[in-house]
């Protein structure tokens, strides 16, 4: 049987580790958590590494940025364990994920764009589920529902423990009237709610959605990168490039 040169030349942790900045312990924990193939050991239990474990770091590390470590971790952890079908599932999952954020974005987007300009309300900050139902033309079981659906959150006064709505529920609750009239379900407003809240405000939110947007970019980019360096760790694997399993559902009993 032809030698396999990737497999040959023998490494030292610390030849794994440098290029990458790595300390050899990190390379050892790779190993053990199943990031990287078992490495033969020298008489004296020294651990011996090969280029293809070269190639599989590489691979790892490619994929960390796109599908973050634990996912990562998976896919390796799949293909060290002869299921090279289940980790290009776990790949197909994680896009699948990137695919929802990009739907949530263009949501969130859309909604905003059909949005009136949210006026400084007049009147005291505060206010309570009576006077805020009637100025949004609304009954208070609506805004009890929308706070069940944690659209809303007012605070509780202490001594009465009525309903008081400050500022910020009261901005939360004029968006969440404004995407109701606009035809959106309670399920759809949440991520608006929520990205305006974690921004501080509409105007504040839209800086939040193009580096949103740069961030879902970046992370396809990078999940690009992974495929290609996990494409050309698998063809360095003897009899994992095209996945056992569906050679044999293609090849005729």
């Amino acid at each position: 049987m032809a030698r396999n040169p990737q497999t040959e030349r023998r490494l030292r942790p610390v030849d794994l580790a440098r290029p990458h900045g790595l300390s050899t312990q990190a390379i050892r924990n790779y190993e053990e958590a199943g990031i990287l193939p078992a490495a033969d050991r020298t008489p004296h239990g020294y651990r011996t590494y090969t280029p293809l474990h070269a190639v599989a770091l590489d691979a790892f590390l490619a994929l960390v940025p796109g599908h973050g470590h634990a996912t990562a971790t998976a896919i390796m952890r799949a293909v060290h364990a002869d299921t090279v079908d289940d980790a290009l599932r776990i790949v197909d999952e994680s896009h699948v994920q990137l695919l929802d954020d990009r739907r949530t974005l263009r949501d969130v987007e859309r909604a905003l764009r059909g949005l009136e300009p949210v006026a400084a309300p007049s009147g005291p900050a505060v206010r309570f589920i009576g006077p805020l139902a009637k100025e949004l033309g609304i009954r208070p079981a609506t805004l009890r529902k929308w706070e069940r659906a944690g659209l809303v959150r007012p605070r509780r006064d202490r001594q009465t423990g009525y309903r008081v709505y400050d500022e910020a529920a009261v901005r939360d609750a004029r968006l969440a009237h404004q995407l109701r009239r606009g035809g959106y379900l309670l399920e759809q407003i949440t991520p608006v709610i929520d990205q305006v809240r974690a921004a501080g405000g509409t105007g504040a939110l839209e800086a939040t959605l193009r580096d949103w947007q740069d961030r879902l970019t970046a992370r396809g980019r990078a999940m690009l990168a992974g495929a290609a360096a996990l494409d050309t760790y698998l063809r360095a694997v003897p009899g994992a490039a095209g996945g056992q399993k569906s050679r044999d559902a293609r090849e005729p009993a």
